[in-house]
């Protein structure tokens, strides 16, 4: 199959492993075992079903193969499942089992089961990268390098603050994904149209079974009310959203003219089959393939998140996909990049040979602001803006083009610009405004110890 060469690189080792059909099936075969348990708890089985089921119906009874051939016929995985289990179990167990159940509640609830570990391992990712962006941030909360808008050098932050930002947007991104963890995934349970047909103890029933599965007992079944989900998408999208943020600037930083960063050397990462010489972010590729691939998945359950009257009709089929993929994606996207933060190569001696490539000539507006206090502000305009070219084109010391302009220093020689403090002002590695304290912000929040 294709997807062993590209798909699963992107994704999660121990997720993929964690959901392979076997434990689809297994998923499937716990929900219905718990149903059974709670039905008999309610009365509405006899004493001694439950247990007689789960011996009577061990996982081995399952044929995958035939599994994934009816899925086709029946439209999803759980049909073909139930009628394997009743083909399997003796005639006087085949009625109690599945009772007052649909295919939705098996597969939704089976799904919740399956995503709830690897929630917990997005997490714990998270935390590692957390940890890794602390680090760099206590060791350049004071590395100046120049900041970039549309692309192009602009004013001096410092490394730290950059990071600062990476990192406060992953814990943002973090905190939607607690939230829905802490609020619980939901059981599914409502029957054939979602009112318990059947089974007038259906709530009490469905929130027996929650319990029984450690899963949140929702107010209502949620067979076309697709909110749950789309919580769940949105919040892993806005972490691959984050993690595809920190990718693509390292990756824009490690580029050759730039060089301020390189991602963990290795032996054998990273070279490219035709230039030996080529060091590639292959770790930043990787997030930023899997990130965009999560998007996808995000866009494709929202598509589907409005389903007709009491059952989708394509809609609920069209999210399992997806839904699987961006948990996979998120995790195998969060799994490099942790490592790729606590490896990354910062080099500052690169970043302070980049704040000087315009010769300072970044500051010429807050120069032009200094120069307004002594000389006409459409001279100080001027003055700021032609020293700045000269400083580029010259790479000479932009205060001290400044301070060489004929109405400068005849401000000077007045007495009305002070030499000393025009270079202090326009020392470009001290021109760094609120960088450290942000730092220091997000280090309080983040690592208060």
């Amino acid at each position: 199959m294709y997807d062993t060469l590209f798909r699963h690189p992107f994704m999660s080792a121990a997720g993929l492993a964690a959901l392979e059909a076997r434990e689809v099936v297994a998923a499937m075969r716990e929900v219905e075992l718990a149903l059974a348990a709670e039905q008999e708890a309610c009365g509405v089985l006899p004493p001694g079903t439950a247990a007689a089921l789960t011996a009577a119906l061990p996982l081995e009874a399952f044929d995958l193969a035939a599994l994934a051939a009816e899925v086709e016929n029946g439209g999803n995985a759980a049909i073909p499942f139930v009628n394997q289990a009743k083909a399997w179990l003796p005639e006087s167990l085949r009625r109690h089992f599945h009772r007052g159940a649909t295919s939705q509640d098996i597969v939704d609830s089976a799904l919740m089961l399956l995503l709830r570990p690897r929630l917990v391992a997005i997490r714990e990712h998270l935390a590692r990268t957390r940890r890794a962006a602390c680090a760099l941030m206590r060791d350049h909360r004071s590395t100046p390098m120049i900041g970039r808008t549309l692309m192009q050098q602009a004013l001096p932050i410092t490394f730290g603050a950059k990071v600062a930002q990476w990192a406060w947007g992953l814990e943002s991104a973090d905190a939607r994904l607690a939230a829905v963890i802490d609020g619980g995934l939901p059981v599914q349970f409502g029957g054939a149209v979602g009112v318990h047909s059947g089974l007038d103890e259906g709530l009490e029933i469905m929130a027996g079974l929650a319990a029984r599965l450690g899963l949140a007992a929702p107010l209502l079944p949620w067979h076309t009310d697709r909110q749950p989900l789309l919580a769940l998408m949105g919040a892993l999208d806005a972490a691959a959203v984050a993690a595809e943020k920190m990718a693509l600037d390292i990756a824009l930083l490690c580029q050759s003219e730039v060089a301020e960063l390189s991602e963990p050397a290795a032996e054998g990462v990273g070279g490219s089959s035709s230039m030996p010489h080529k060091r590639n972010p292959v770790a930043c590729a990787r997030i930023r393939a899997a990130a965009r691939q999560v998007h996808a998945a995000h866009a494709t359950v929202v598509n589907a998140g409005a389903q007709p009257l009491e059952r989708g009709l394509g809609e609920w089929h069209a999210e399992w996909a997806p839904l699987l993929d961006g948990v996979l994606l998120v995790e195998g996207a969060l799994g490099s990049l942790a490592p790729l933060l606590a490896g990354l190569e910062v080099h500052v001696e690169a970043m302070a040979r980049n704040l000087r490539l315009s010769g300072g000539a970044v500051l010429a507006e807050p120069a032009a602001r200094l120069l307004a206090e002594a000389l006409p502000s459409a001279a100080a305009q001027r003055i700021a803006r032609e020293a700045g070219e000269t400083a580029r084109r010259e790479q000479r010391d932009y205060a001290e083009v400044v301070l060489a302009q004929p109405e400068v220093a005849a401000a000077v020689a007045a007495a009305t610009i002070d030499p000393s403090a025009l270079r202090s002002a326009l020392a470009i590695d001290l021109y760094i405004g609120s960088s450290e304290a942000q730092v220091t912000r997000v280090l309080a929040r983040l690592d208060p110890s």
